[in-house]
Order: C-alpha cells, then sequence, then structure tokens
C-alpha cells in the first residue's frame, strides 16, 4: 500500500450509512426518504442526520412535495456529488488494487 493515502477519502462520504446512500442514488433517479430508510434500515433521525451531511456538502439536493397532502422527500445526486463519488470509487479501487 505504498502509494495509497486513506487521508484523501472522502470523509463525507465515508461511512456506512452515507455511502449507502450514494449507492441508492447514483442511478441518476430520485429516491424518496421512505424509500432510503427501508432499504438502508434506518432510523428517521440516523437517516436524517446524514442526508443533512450530504446536503450541506452540495453532494445531494432534496425536494419536499405533497402527495395525496401527505409530505414527500425525494433526493437526487448532485453534479458535484457524483464526481465526489467517482473520486471515491476511484480511491478505493485503488487501493484494492494496491
Amino acid at each position: 500500500m505504498k502509494n495509497f493515502d486513506y487521508k484523501q477519502l472522502d470523509d463525507i462520504i465515508h461511512s456506512k450509512i452515507r455511502l449507502g446512500i450514494m449507492c441508492a442514488l447514483i442511478s441518476g433517479d430520485e429516491v424518496e426518504f421512505v424509500y432510503l430508510k427501508k432499504t438502508l434500515g434506518a432510523t428517521d433521525g440516523n437517516l436524517s442526520v446524514h442526508l443533512k451531511k450530504l446536503e450541506d456538502a452540495e453532494y445531494v439536493l432534496s425536494t419536499k412535495s405533497f402527495v395525496d397532502r401527505k409530505p414527500q422527500t425525494t433526493y437526487k445526486l448532485t453534479a458535484k456529488g457524483r464526481k465526489a463519488f467517482k473520486a471515491y470509487l476511484d480511491q478505493m479501487e485503488k487501493l484494492v488494487e494496491e
């Protein structure tokens, strides 16, 4: 591992839940909060905290709306988030190759 510097890994993405969120959003489709919650097995509060961190980094964009008078929040990756995720995956691939 002489060429790999773990400090280059993106701390914003390098968390189990945030990595799971990024994987769920990489398809480019908007994904509902409820879907992320079920898929990741996260609580509302825990998922909200991690989504907020990704939003603050401008990796994820949220859209709030009402469907049949019920609030609905959807998320999608931004261009910045997609670029950061690709860089993260490139770093992980480099680690595996070492």
